[in-house]
């Protein structure tokens, strides 16, 4: 019997990793739009959840617990992904889809290319928002709106951050569902409906960002 590192190595194994970490990273997702709709209660209610997140001591084990899930993630999917390609040394002639019953599409044949940007989008989003300028309300609260309505009023970022978005999007119309199927979950009666729950999750998180994104854009606008 292989040892449990040994077993991680194995396709089967590589599959499992990735499903699993993508599941975790699709979960993070649901509860960071859940937070982020909370600007649209103004600064005080913003602030507020923010700073109840930013003062939680569990913060950066969690925070550390992301990183390596997402840095787990990337390293499998890519080892996954080459490893498909040797085993299939002719290439797709165009990436488009390929039409029932197939999965392959648009989205599924660039999972590598949206997940690289995604990974650029992270370090640019971190280091803008977390390490950002530290503004503070009157109460002594970190002003974490003031710093997203600043940076969502340059035209250049917010066209940044919907091009990210649809990636996002496009990532998650595939991975949201495929993650779940790697896990076990895929029969005739279970596959349809995940298949559509990922594609309504992808639009709904995507489509959330966006428009707070614009959101933001706009009230800075106004002012």
């Amino acid at each position: 019997m292989p040892s449990r590192p040994r077993s991680l190595d194995s396709s089967i194994g590589t599959k499992l990793l990735v499903g699993f970490t993508g599941f975790l990273l699709f979960l993070y997702l649901i509860l960071h739009i859940g937070g982020n709709v909370m600007v649209f209660l103004g600064p005080d209610t913003f602030n507020g959840y923010s700073d109840l997140l930013l003062s939680n001591p569990l913060i950066i084990p969690i925070e550390i617990g992301l990183v390596m899930i997402f840095l787990v993630h990337i390293y499998k999917t890519v080892a996954m992904t080459l490893d498909n390609r040797r085993a299939r040394p002719v290439k797709y002639a165009r990436k488009k889809s390929a039409g029932a019953p197939s999965r392959k599409s648009v989205a599924s044949s660039t999972m590598i290319v949206s997940g690289l940007w995604l990974l650029l989008f992270i370090v640019i989003h971190v280091r803008t928002f977390k390490f950002g300028p530290e503004y503070e309300t009157a109460s002594g609260v970190r002003d974490l709106y003031r710093l997203e309505m600043e940076n969502f009023s340059d035209p250049i970022t917010v066209v940044f951050y919907l091009i990210s978005m649809l990636v996002v999007g496009s990532h998650l119309w595939h991975g949201a569902s495929s993650a779940l199927q790697s896990l076990g979950i895929d029969s005739q009666t279970w596959t349809p409906r995940i298949l559509l729950s990922g594609k309504v999750a992808a639009v709904l998180i995507a489509g959330g960002f966006i428009v707070i994104t614009v959101w933001a854009f706009s009230q800075g606008a106004r002012t």
